[in-house]
């Protein structure tokens, strides 16, 4: 469990439903501002944040998103929220001060938020110490609150009750234990003493005060939110965590991967079904939208690329291009999904928004191109989910940890799969396509030009489309990838480690320190992005 948490197709690897140019940045930020924002009962007087110069966050915080996104949701703004772009501005407005802080940290994790919050002023001021972790494709971690260390991802309701007495909080925490409803509940800390309650449903002020939580007893509460769509209850669990547990194996070469996939998102979401094949297929509209958008011309300011997919289209009608089929319908889907992104429209990070083109794009050119059925659609889209959370579950999706070959690599392993199903291969087969397609791309590095999600990012998400379309058809056709997914896996795993954090989504090696990539970065208005 890369995240502390069981993986979610729909939390992990499908989603999230946002705006901005990178899930890490953007959307991760957000979700941990509206923590915040609870924590703190509304917008801070002020903000500091300290951000380490050996991470990622340092070189990338305006560009990518993270400013933008995280001041979204200290105003209690969602990912998608059309005045998202505006945030940096609208937060200073209403008065808070921001004050931003490089020094060296070596901290564990490239993507690390130390936040100093401070709301009043005097003897009435309030101030929290948080530090959080952006662990990729938009998901995070609490890693302490007030310098007490606790561990939070935003899949439940959480309740923070603070106290000097730990035999108060330890019977509190004993009456809650076995009450339904209850994900999760233990005391943190050493005077004072943190309770932490995961529940089901947030928990109001007379069940509060029934179990001991009272103002007497302890001095400060706050309520967090649950800002992942799929929550996490009190009897979650899953069949299976990697490609090699997946029971009856015999069966792989007679059902396709979206039977193992809707087993697995029913147990872990507690959804029927029929439901989560719904929620698929609302995710396949959304991606829709998004592509409907980018063809329809986009145009942003703070951006390197200008709108390219119409003339692609145009040239390509009038016989101008090379005659590549199923692949030129998945260039445009890909190119008109990064125009949609670099121009802030809402799209779906699946895996994450860096790669937000590469499945998406793929797999709806792939639907398309074979006339499927919305069943058929939403399967092949969970096939590719289930592809993603074994990822999730072994190595990582964020490029700040593994490169481009954690973003772009993992979306072309799931779209890979996906064309499979679509094609009539068993589970067997699209396991041999996400092997083949990662294998292909292991070492590839993250170097976006001028700290931009948009070159090279868009040629490594066509590639990625192109990986996954061969890697179908030669699945399909029986050839052999040798290696099995998970060792893949562990491969990809070991690989970002070994890779150097100036190839790691940092703005400091590849491409983004050519000349040229320099001039471009100087030839671009200084921006809240």
């Amino acid at each position: 469990m890369a995240n502390g948490v069981l993986p979610s197709i729909f939390n992990d690897v499908i989603g999230p439903v946002m705006r901005g140019p990178s899930s890490s940045h953007s959307a991760a930020s957000v979700r941990i501002g509206l923590l915040l924002h609870d924590l703190c009962g509304g917008r801070p007087d002020r903000v500091a944040i300290v951000y380490d110069t050996q991470g990622s966050l340092a070189t990338t915080h305006q560009s990518q998103g993270t400013d933008m996104g995280l001041y979204g949701g200290l105003l209690g703004m969602a990912a998608d929220d059309a005045q998202l772009p505006h945030a940096p501005e609208m937060i200073r407005s209403a008065g808070t001060v921001i004050e931003i802080e490089k020094t060296r940290l070596d901290d564990n994790h490239p993507n690390t938020y130390r936040i100093e919050l401070a709301t009043g002023t005097g003897e009435r001021e309030q101030v929290h110490q948080v530090v959080a972790l952006s662990t990729g494709g938009g998901m995070i971690e609490i890693i302490e609150i007030d310098r007490t260390p606790v561990s939070l991802f935003g899949d439940a309701e959480t309740t923070l009750a603070w106290c000097t007495d730990g035999a108060v909080a330890n019977n509190c925490a004993a009456a809650l234990s076995d009450r339904e409803g209850i994900v999760s509940v233990h005391v943190v800390g050493d005077r004072p003493y943190a309770l932490v309650i995961r529940s089901e449903k947030r928990l109001d002020q007379t069940t509060l005060v029934k179990l001991g939580v009272t103002d007497s007893a302890f001095y400060a509460v706050h309520q967090l939110r649950r800002v992942l769509p799929i929550p996490t209850s009190q009897a979650t669990s899953v069949p299976f965590n990697h490609a090699s547990e997946m029971p009856r194996p015999s069966e792989l070469v007679m059902k396709p991967l979206s039977d193992w996939a809707i087993e697995y998102e029913t147990a872990r979401s507690g959804f029927a079904p029929e439901e989560v094949l719904t929620y698929a297929s609302d995710m396949i509209g959304v991606m829709r939208g998004s592509i409907d958008a980018g063809l329809s011309g986009t145009d942003y300011g703070d951006r390197i690329l200008g709108p390219q997919v119409q003339q692609f289209q145009k040239r390509r009608a009038e016989g101008k291009l090379l005659d590549s089929g199923l692949l030129n319908d998945m260039i445009v889907n890909v190119t008109a999904l990064m125009e949609a992104k670099s121009a802030m429209e809402v799209i779906v990070a699946a895996p994450t928004a860096g790669a937000c083109a590469t499945f998406p794009g793929a797999l709806v050119a792939g639907i398309d191109s074979v006339g499927a059925t919305d069943e058929a659609a939403a399967r092949a889209l969970l096939t590719g989910g289930l592809i993603g959370v074994f990822v999730a579950n072994r190595s990582s999706f964020a490029a700040e940890v593994g490169g481009c070959q954690a973003e772009t690599g993992a979306g072309a392993a799931m779209a890979a799969a996906s064309l499979v199903e679509l094609g009539g291969g068993s589970a067997d087969r699209s396991l041999s396509a996400a092997s083949q397609s990662l294998q292909n791309v292991l070492g590839l590095i993250c170097d976006p030009v001028a700290n931009r999600v948009e070159a090279p990012c868009l040629g490594r998400n066509v590639s990625g489309a192109a990986n996954a379309l061969s890697c179908a058809n030669m699945a399909l056709a029986g050839y052999d990838h040798l290696i099995p997914f998970d060792e893949v896996l562990d491969a990809h795993r070991q690989v970002s480690e070994l890779m150097a954090r100036e190839l790691r989504c940092t703005g400091l090696g590849g491409l983004a320190v050519t000349p040229t990539a320099q001039k471009i970065e100087l030839s671009l208005k200084p921006g809240s992005r």
